[in-house]
């Protein structure tokens, strides 16, 4: 059964590094990339733009992108939106022996055992790890976070064809220091994006005039 892999995030806005990881992810495990805009994230702060905007600025990114595609799940369910819910709800669709895999970044990983049930996560799906400039997973991690991880990690994408959940990949992409929030920082002080977002999500937040862009601002 071809692997089921979800991308989540606020994307706040969507740039070019998670469409880099999107398309690494696609081409090293051979599936389709499912990108989910969070709703109500629970462990940050509010995003600067709401879901359906949001939403929107991913459409625009993707589209024409081969094996990228928009699931606006999230921003349909009502109240706080949850990873184990979401893995909840599509494991409960794709059936019990699917593979299902939810792609984060590093520094999230390193958050994992703050979330809402964060082990029940590993049963319900793989993870796949984005790394980031800087990232520590090389280092020690936390000693609960280790002892979660421990014989889980796998470098072999086969291995998340072979079993619906329970492993952890480190996906390997080319590392990026585009930062949504260096981006909407540069936004609010009509500093020029320099070419880190997407020609039609630049556009659109001038137009718009989010994050405190100005309409003739440079892109």
């Amino acid at each position: 059964m071809a692997l089921h892999l979800v991308y989540g995030g606020t994307f706040d806005p969507i740039h070019n590094g998670h469409l880099a990881i999107a398309c690494a992810a696609r081409d090293a495990l051979a599936c389709t990339v499912h990108l989910m805009p969070t709703g109500d994230p629970p462990h940050r702060a509010p995003p600067g733009a709401d879901g359906a905007t949001r939403a929107t600025m991913v459409a625009l990114a993707i589209d024409g992108v081969p094996g990228l595609v928009l699931d606006r799940r999230e921003l349909e369910r009502q109240g706080r939106s949850y990873t184990v819910d979401t893995l909840a709800e599509l494991r409960s669709e794709i059936g019990p022996s699917t593979p299902l895999a939810w792609l984060v970044g590093a520094d999230s990983l390193l958050g994992l055992p703050g979330w809402h049930r964060w082990r029940d996560l590993f049963g319900l799906a793989h993870l796949v790890i984005a790394e980031r400039p800087g990232s520590a997973l090389d280092a020690e991690l936390p000693a609960e976070l280790a002892a979660a991880l421990q014989n889980r990690w796998t470098r072999e994408a086969a291995d998340l064809q072979s079993q619906p959940a329970g492993r952890v990949l480190r996906l390997h992409q080319p590392l990026s220091h585009v930062s949504a929030t260096a981006i909407r920082a540069q936004l609010s002080a009509g500093v020029p994006t320099g070419g880190q977002l997407p020609p039609a999500v630049a556009a659109f937040i001038h137009e718009k005039g989010l994050y405190g862009a100005a309409a003739r601002a440079p892109l």
